[in-house]
């Protein structure tokens, strides 16, 4: 810029380029008056916020599009790592087994053994013992049941769903009756074949009398269980007596002497004391059974869901029948007849 003389005139004012402008565009010549107050629309468009915040989330939402996750290392197959509940559950057991903490050598007993199960059981996998094992195999099939199981058993049942159920199933909860009963017995083995007619000639002198009366001593023999069952239920008496005894003591009248009645042991003379008839009980008295029992079925139906659905993916083939032996064996060949000689030789 050149210095003015004194009293020069000072030169017109020329064109003044616009901040950030192109001098080469026919838009970037401005006046100097107009040049303070002018700002290029892309300038004040980067200067808003709003901009700001568009450009970042744009940057966040493409970065995972484009930049591959890092790859977590995989564990080492020469590493066992025991986790805190692992330790806690070996801990537990020893407790529940010698009702105690175990000591620190004992502890480090238990973590040696747990490891070397692991080993033995990587080792083995290495080897491919599992491969064709029918113990391994129906062990792994237990699992896949036991997960099919649980699943049903993850629900828990409303009591509005359980009295449903329970009317429906009332049969199973049935109370059979029960009978109480004093007997008298009369043994084969010492009385052989008159051991019947000694109970029936007993009955007649017993009629009348109590179940504790002091006859029943002197007139039977000794019986090596008890002489006096209460509540006992026909199942219960088909078990130790035999179920034809079990059915008759049933249908006897209570308050009297009743036989002579044939058991496995030989005959007896029985006095009902009591007979409970079997009834159904209501659903408050055996709810925690019937919900044992609600699950125990939801535990079918789902395992045999689980294994319906499993097994339709699978297609079985089976070998073919063998052929019977009578298709298998050739049919013999047709044989011609030589003439024989006078001789006998064949000509």
């Amino acid at each position: 810029m050149r210095r003015m003389k004194t009293g020069e005139a000072p030169p017109p004012p020329g064109p003044v380029l616009a901040p950030f402008a192109d001098p080469t565009a026919p838009s970037a010549v401005r006046t100097s008056r107009m040049a303070p107050f002018m700002v290029h629309p892309m300038q004040r468009l980067w200067r808003e916020p709003l901009m700001h915040f568009l450009l970042l989330g744009a940057v966040l939402f493409a970065v995972p599009h484009y930049v591959p996750p890092a790859r977590e290392a995989a564990p080492s197959s020469q590493q066992i790592q025991l986790s805190l509940d692992e330790l806690a559950q070996l801990a537990l057991f020893f407790q529940s087994q010698w009702r105690r903490e175990p000591t620190p050598e004992e502890f480090n007993r238990l973590v040696e053994s747990k490891v070397q199960e692991e080993i033995l059981y990587r080792e083995a996998l290495a080897m491919g013992l599992d491969k064709d094992d029918t113990i391994v195999k129906r062990r792994m099939a237990q699992k896949m049941q036991f997960l099919a199981e649980d699943v049903a058993a993850a629900r828990e049942p409303t009591t509005a769903e359980l009295k449903s159920w329970y009317e429906q199933n009332s049969a199973l909860f049935e109370q059979p009756s029960r009978v109480s009963f004093r007997h008298l017995y009369f043994s084969p083995d010492r009385r052989g074949d008159r051991a019947r007619d000694d109970a029936a000639q007993a009955l007649t002198q017993l009629a009348g009398q109590p179940q504790d009366t002091p006859l029943a001593g002197a007139l039977a023999d000794p019986f090596m269980f008890q002489d006096y069952y209460p509540e006992r239920a026909p199942e219960s008496l088909g078990k130790e007596f035999g179920p034809q005894f079990a059915q008759a003591v049933a249908q006897l009248p209570p308050g009297s002497w009743q036989g002579p009645i044939a058991s496995g042991f030989g005959w007896h003379l029985v006095y009902v004391d009591t007979l409970i008839p079997g009834r159904v009980p209501v659903f408050e008295e055996f709810e925690p059974d019937v919900k044992t029992a609600w699950l125990g079925e939801q535990k079918a139906q789902a395992w045999q869901k689980a294994y319906a659905d499993m097994r339709a993916k699978y297609t079985v083939l089976l070998p073919a029948p063998p052929e019977p032996a009578s298709a298998r064996a050739p049919a013999p060949d047709a044989r011609k007849e030589v003439p024989m000689s006078s001789k006998g030789d064949p000509r």
